[in-house]
């Protein structure tokens, strides 16, 4: 098997297009000596005599150019690469996992998915949804590039292992029942509620997030029903059975049955980040995936 070099490939290609050896040189910036001592290296390694003297000028033989037609192709492909490169360098191709829990990835994935077809189309992504807190399991065992989480789960900004980028303030709105005597009276406040059965999760962030937001207004919430998911938490309040605390960005619509209201004057957020690995936020691809998911949180703050 011939070791290929493909410098000396480039001398020979270079020599056929310019039939001297002085002029191959200037053109590479060689001396003649060096591109004459690289052809007759590349003819020993071939095997085969590469060129022909016509006067002042050389021919390339026969094998030179059946090595060349080979040559070409290689060229070619080089070229591709070289481009390649040069777009994964530019972010603009590259594949980025991204995990992300499950009211982030309508309200922030999907967005940023849409936009990046549109202005990137080379920047292909990969979602799995996963808890917050496992989020950062898979970031840290390299299942996934980049983690959507609460910051509440999030670790610390000291963790020598992430680098951690804010994205949203996200509030948290009261759902009631529509007929409740409350759903539509002003200045509503948290406080007005303690009397009232919550529906939250029996543990996790959202259950420390609904008491510790409920004891900032001054009570600790009752809990009248247990569930994690929201279509079930929506589905009990419009039936009338409690009231809950609700992410804004995971209600897509307002439910015909169940009122949503703003607080204005004590009103809790959930904090969303993300993280990367450290250093990984200077990949070109994952900058604009984070780019990407900013424009999202900012669109929809």
């Amino acid at each position: 098997m011939v070791d290929w070099d493909i410098r000396k490939l480039r001398i020979l290609r270079t020599l056929g297009e310019r039939e001297t050896v002085t002029a191959t040189a200037e053109a590479l910036r060689m001396t003649p000596s060096a591109v004459s001592q690289q052809l007759s290296n590349l003819a020993r390694q071939l095997g085969v005599p590469l060129l022909e003297a016509r006067g002042r000028r050389v021919r390339l033989t026969d094998a030179a150019r059946l090595v060349l037609r080979h040559a070409e192709a290689v060229f070619e492909q080089l070229e591709r690469a070289d481009a390649e490169l040069a777009a994964y360098a530019r972010g603009e191709v590259g594949e980025v996992r991204v995990g992300a829990f499950s009211t982030a990835v309508p309200a922030l994935v999907v967005p940023a998915v849409r936009a990046l077809r549109s202005a990137h189309p080379g920047v292909t992504v990969r979602v799995r949804e996963a808890e917050a807190g496992q989020a950062y399991e898979l970031l840290a065992a390299g299942e996934v590039d980049l983690a959507l989480s609460l910051a509440a789960q999030a670790p610390t900004a000291a963790d020598p292992r992430f680098t951690r980028v804010p994205l949203l303030a996200d509030p948290l709105d009261v759902a009631l029942p529509h007929d409740h005597a409350l759903a539509s009276a002003d200045g509503l406040r948290l406080a007005d509620l303690a009397g009232e059965p919550w529906i939250f999760g029996g543990s996790g962030p959202w259950s420390d997030i609904t008491r510790t937001a409920c004891e900032a207004a001054g009570f600790s919430p009752v809990q009248g029903h247990s569930a994690a998911g929201w279509t079930a938490i929506l589905a009990m309040v419009e039936a009338g059975m409690g009231v809950a605390l609700v992410p804004r960005t995971a209600v897509v619509g307002r439910p015909g049955g169940v009122a949503l209201r703003e607080l204005t004057v004590d009103r809790p957020l959930r904090h969303v980040v993300a993280a990367v690995r450290k250093g990984a936020e200077e990949g070109a691809a994952v900058g604009r995936v984070l780019e990407a998911l900013r424009e999202a949180a900012g669109a929809g703050s």
